[in-house]
């Protein structure tokens, strides 16, 4: 019976090996970005989620400058606030754009 062998490191035209990116070599990689994304769609759903149908509720911002706002507008809460996720910004800024009069 033959023993098993290890494959050795590929290497390149130099002969150098070549090293493996491990990013693409990860395979739950994809599954922590999107659970990543929907927790920040989530974070951003709730910060305004009060605020919405007859019985909602007004809700108090300070702002940067310490000012104060109050509104129960979904696109003024998330104007006002400060988001750092790429996911959860792009649902800040289609808030913004489809409160845009035509």
């Amino acid at each position: 019976m033959a023993a098993p062998t290890t494959a050795a490191p590929k290497s390149s035209a130099s002969g150098a090996p070549r090293k493996q990116n491990d990013t693409f070599n990860q395979k739950d990689k994809p599954t922590q970005v999107r659970l990543s994304n929907i927790t920040a769609a989530k974070a951003v759903a709730d910060a305004i989620r009060t605020s919405l149908g007859p019985r909602g509720m007004d809700k108090m911002i300070e702002t940067g400058k310490k000012e104060v706002v109050i509104s129960n507008d979904g696109a003024t809460i998330l104007k006002h606030m400060s988001v750092l996720h790429p996911a959860a910004r792009m649902l800040v800024d289609l808030s913004a754009a489809q409160d845009v009069e035509a």
